[in-house]
């Protein structure tokens, strides 16, 4: 009996056997190279957090090297991820964030010393837009103002922000321009990861 390649009934049949072996070859492919893309995703993690120890422009054996000898315990408080490091003998604390900015999540690294300065900074983003708010991210420069910058009071409460002018040097960073936004959600994310930390020194 010849097929009617023209009928409705052969053109649903064909279709649906398409889309069956199409979806079987899709979750093959993903399931494949999914461990590749787990383990891309803990390298750029990897790397961040390295980022915010200063230590940059290293590929991937290297860095997966220099993380393994510098970072000394992962760990989580009020469960938010925290990263005991030393750098040169010196204790740091590294502090994963979380926030919002203008068009979606943003995220980072703050690399904390011993007696609660930064040592180090990196921010991430979503969505934010090129030249603007994603600044946070591509400007190393930007990032580095915070090195230095006291981040708690004698009370314990953050003091560390990104304004639009800075009137305390020792704790302010000025924000990016033309991204008020972003840097606003910059610094909502400081205060509200960083209320928790405390430098490893510190701790008792």
């Amino acid at each position: 009996m010849k097929l009617n390649t023209n009928s409705n009934s052969y053109i649903i049949i064909y279709s649906a056997i398409l889309v069956v072996v199409v979806a079987f070859l899709l979750a093959f492919v993903y399931q494949a190279l999914k461990p590749m893309q787990d383990a891309n995703v803990a390298l750029d993690v990897k790397k961040q957090i390295l980022y915010s120890l200063n230590i940059r422009d290293l590929d991937g054996a290297e860095a997966e090297a220099k993380y393994a000898e510098v970072v000394k315990e992962e760990k989580e408080q009020d469960g938010q991820k925290v990263y005991e490091c030393q750098i040169d003998g010196k204790d740091i604390t590294v502090a994963s964030l979380k926030g919002m900015g203008l068009w979606g999540g943003i995220s980072g690294y703050l690399a904390i010393d011993g007696e609660g300065k930064v040592f180090g900074a990196y921010f991430n983003h979503e969505s934010e837009t090129a030249g603007l708010g994603a600044e946070i991210k591509d400007s190393q420069a930007w990032q580095e103002k915070f090195i230095g910058k006291q981040i708690w009071d004698e009370n314990g409460n953050v003091v560390l922000s990104v304004v639009k002018k800075v009137d305390n040097p020792q704790t302010q960073v000025d924000c990016v321009t033309g991204a008020t936004l972003t840097s606003n959600g910059v610094d909502a994310m400081l205060k509200d990861g960083l209320k928790n930390v405390k430098p490893k020194e510190e701790e008792e």
